[in-house]
């Protein structure tokens, strides 16, 4: 028979104790590999919740100084087609100019507040400074204005009249308020960013385009 050497076995205590050392040992460099894992996990974290400028830009929409301006201007221009609009009811005589008053206030209403949503968004005020907005003051002519707006004498017109002469102003005045918020809005589809700006820029462009030929054809007839 072939002889087999047997090899001593340890203690069972002996041995127990050697399997908690190498347990614990295990623990300990898991322990430490979890620290670094998750100190992964928290820069990961860290950068997800704090989106790069680049990033954050990209999620408000992009926009530049043009898009900014664009809506600033905007803003009081509509305003005041509102205003102006908003006479028509009770002192226009021609039920075309009536109609397109109240096409006027139902288009430029919600632009207004679209508009005031995203300068928010951007973080920017609604309202630039006199000297970001040339021709903004009180004593600027219905033509030296900017984008067409009409003085604080022109509305003062408007407002006077009334019948067919209402009616006459009315629609004069709207050519050349519609005529400056078509020059912005195409100043803001050649050197905008935002895309959103740019496609109400277009619509702008459009829809008051037609309504100045409507209302060429009226002030004829008139």
């Amino acid at each position: 028979m072939t002889a087999f050497t047997r090899v001593p076995r340890r203690p069972l205590h002996r041995r127990l104790a050697l399997v908690g050392v190498v347990a614990a040992g295990g623990l300990l460099l898991a322990g430490c590999g979890g620290d670094d894992d998750m100190k992964g996990m928290d820069h990961g974290s860290a950068k997800e919740s704090a989106p790069s400028e680049a990033t954050a830009s990209s999620a408000a929409g992009g926009f530049n100084d043009a898009d900014v301006s664009f809506a600033q201007m905007m803003i009081p221009h509509h305003e005041q087609a509102l205003e102006m609009a908003g006479l028509a009811d009770e002192r226009a005589s021609n039920a075309r100019i009536k109609s397109l008053a109240g096409q006027i206030e139902k288009a430029q209403d919600p632009e207004i507040a679209t508009l005031k949503s995203w300068l928010k968004g951007w973080g920017k005020p609604e309202k630039a400074s006199s000297d970001e907005m040339p021709g903004m003051h009180h004593g600027a002519s219905g033509k030296d204005a900017m984008g067409g707006m009409m003085s604080e004498e022109d509305m003062r017109k408007l407002k006077a009249a009334k019948g067919p002469a209402f009616d006459r102003a009315f629609a004069s005045m709207m050519i050349d308020h519609h005529k400056g918020a078509i020059s912005m809005a195409k100043d803001e589809k050649k050197n905008g960013r935002n895309a959103k700006a740019k496609k109400l820029a277009d619509d702008v462009v459009k829809s008051q385009s037609t309504e100045v030929a409507t209302l060429r054809t009226l002030l004829d007839q008139l």
